[in-house]
């Protein structure tokens, strides 16, 4: 009996190792590819679509956008063409959460510094207040990698719409001048200018999970 295994025993180790392959390829070809949902205005909290949108179920993307970054440098929709982006709204002089959104979108920009595929975008809502000088000044302060991130200032009705009407980041309640979004919100947007997740800009486990996010969103794109 013994003479028996140790004759076949060479047969028995191949079969062994092409079994476990052959389990191992069926295992990767029925695992499902993780994808990110594509939100669209009818699936996002109405609270944060513009009533003019909430019945929008398909073909939402950013709307084209001029705005001024902290170099002075005019930044627009081309500049982000290709690219995967963060997008969140903060103001220079807030003491609540902006600081906290602001070091999580340093983290991100450590984390990706070498990553030329995704790039950041940092809307004001007080642009009366941060102009460009004082982006820049905020930027410095922060280690704003200029390459990577850009804090922008401009028409404070484009950025409002851009807030509610395209990111689905805010509240949607009528524009007027003395309005202020206070909104924690960062927003995923892919190469197509769609928008792939939200994440709460203040939770460090959200912050991780966007970053795992936009690996799998790079396989995509």
């Amino acid at each position: 009996m013994l003479q028996f295994f140790a004759k076949y025993k060479f047969f028995g180790v191949v079969l062994l190792v092409l079994s476990v392959i052959i389990i191992t390829i069926i295992y990767y070809i029925l695992k499902p590819t993780v994808v990110l949902p594509v939100y669209q205005p009818s699936e996002v909290n109405a609270e944060l679509v513009d009533s003019t949108l909430q019945h929008v179920k398909k073909y939402h993307t950013i709307g084209d956008f001029s705005l001024t970054n902290q170099n002075g440098q005019q930044i627009t929709q081309e500049d982000y063409k290709d690219k995967i982006y963060v997008a969140d709204f903060f103001f220079t002089t807030c003491q609540t959460i902006c600081p906290i959104m602001t070091d999580h979108m340093v983290k991100i920009q450590k984390e990706l510094r070498n990553d030329t595929q995704v790039l950041l975008l940092s809307h004001t809502v007080t642009p009366e207040i941060d102009t460009v000088a004082q982006l820049k000044r905020y930027a410095v302060e922060k280690g704003v990698n200029d390459a990577k991130w850009n804090l922008v200032t401009g028409d404070k009705k484009q950025i409002y719409n851009l807030a509610r009407k395209s990111y689905l980041a805010a509240k949607d309640n009528p524009y007027s001048p003395d309005d202020l979004i206070h909104t924690e919100n960062f927003v995923l947007v892919d190469s197509k200018r769609r928008i792939r997740g939200f994440y709460d800009g203040t939770n460090p486990e959200a912050i991780s999970q966007l970053l795992k996010d936009i690996q799998i969103l790079k396989k995509e794109d």
